[in-house]
């Protein structure tokens, strides 16, 4: 019995060891061998890419007022903007642009895949790309420009950065600490060793084609009828590209601006939702992480080891708590494993600074444990999603000139 569980203790220290090591060792192979992947030859090209930026809102399309205004700015022109106002109450936008179509559905969606499905039946003309956005977004004025470089270059599938538009709360600050540790880990990096970026679920731009077969296929027909218990949308966009061999670019000068949670409640009410699909989508994840390591496809693999890692405050509980239970099985591994939670912790701050997160984020990190434990409190109410999960309420009426005047530009910094 001994030798059994001193077998299982070991198991478990090697995986995750494994999981606090890769991010490390991955943001330093990206430092050293990194690099984008862009075809300059393609630069002439750039200009002709006809877009439709969908705009999905429920219950209040007032707050993507700003949303539309930003992108009626967009120095690349050639596109449309179909806001699709869900069970929302009436208001009047006052745009008269006619590259904005206004779409109210005569029934309640009460989803936002059914959203984008009504909003491509209502196209006026057919895009060569189709970008995806939240209500509460805002999208810098080079979003289609530079997410337009990347598309001269053959990529189908391009994820924008998003950053926070409002770091208003300490909670603000520190969800958005999170999103800045994820763009960098989970989608720079990854695209810069030649894998692809996790979607983040908006300020995403895939080729038309490709984009009507991901909602034509069988994980999209069938969620819609479960509801909330649908794996969310930008999950199943990022399995069935790399389920088909495809790469999801990363355009990290693409910025979206987005709402950030400034209350433990509204973090609670998110993270429920969020771990309620981390746990869903697991299959898929350790599906493409086999399919990768038996067809030595090193994209597939990547990707699936990158979506099956635990949440970050789960591995570091965990791994807490194997460290304490170590010092009376192997002291050796516990140590080993307490090394790794340091260095795991440590690179966190060094991944702030190479994304270059604002002084309000560097504030807010010492009171982290007040986000982890709101975080916990939303893992025990992943219950039925039908009768528990809430909508996200969005309030931060903000132009997108304040947050770009704020000081949150395109980052600089280049491998």
């Amino acid at each position: 019995m001994a030798f059994l569980l001193h077998g299982l203790f070991v198991l478990l220290v090697c995986l995750f060891l494994a999981q606090l090591l890769y991010p490390f060792v991955t943001v330093l192979l990206a430092q050293l061998f990194g690099k984008e992947r862009l075809d300059p030859k393609n630069k002439e090209t750039e200009t002709a890419f006809d877009y439709a930026c969908i705009i999905t809102a429920y219950r209040n399309a007032a707050i993507a007022k700003p949303l539309v205004e930003s992108l009626l700015r967009q120095t690349h022109e050639q596109h449309l903007i179909y806001l699709v106002a869900d069970e929302c109450p009436e208001f009047d936008f006052d745009i008269s642009d006619e590259r904005f179509v206004l779409l109210r559905p005569e029934s309640p969606l009460r989803l936002k895949a059914k959203s984008i499905l009504y909003a491509i039946a209502h196209f006026k003309r057919n895009p060569d790309y189709i970008a995806v956005f939240d209500a509460d977004n805002l999208a810098h004025p080079q979003f289609l420009e530079e997410i337009s470089r990347y598309a001269a270059s053959g990529l189908k599938c391009i994820q924008g950065q998003r950053t926070a538009k409002n770091l208003d709360t300490t909670y603000a600050a520190l969800d958005s600490m999170g999103e800045h540790y994820k763009n960098y880990v989970e989608r720079y990096v990854p695209w810069l060793l030649g894998g692809s970026a996790v979607i983040s679920g908006s300020g995403m731009a895939t080729e038309t084609n490709l984009y009507k077969a991901y909602l034509a296929s069988p994980a999209i027909e069938q969620g819609q009828h479960q509801w909330k218990k649908m794996l969310q949308e930008d999950k199943i966009l990022q399995n069935f590209i790399l389920q088909q061999g495809g790469t999801i670019a990363y355009a990290r000068k693409a910025l979206v601006y987005d709402e950030k949670v400034d209350t433990g409640t509204a973090v609670e009410t998110q993270r429920s939702r969020w771990l309620f699909s981390y746990f869903q989508n697991l299959p898929n994840s350790s599906g493409l992480l086999w399919r990768g390591l038996t067809r030595l496809n090193f994209n597939q693999f990547y990707f699936g080891w990158v979506t099956i890692a635990l949440p970050m405050f789960i591995q570091v509980a965990l791994a807490g708590t194997l460290v304490l239970a170590g010092l009376f099985i192997s002291p050796y591994l516990s140590m080993a494993l307490a090394l790794a939670l340091v260095i795991f912790v440590l690179n966190i701050l060094c991944v702030l600074r190479l994304d270059e997160a604002p002084q309000p984020v560097w504030d807010a990190v010492w009171q982290a444990p007040k986000f982890v434990w709101r975080q916990f409190a939303g893992l025990f109410k992943m219950r039925d999603p039908n009768k528990n999960f809430q909508h996200t309420e969005h309030k931060k009426y903000v132009s997108v000139d304040e947050v770009v005047d704020r000081g949150e530009k395109p980052p600089s910094k280049q491998p």
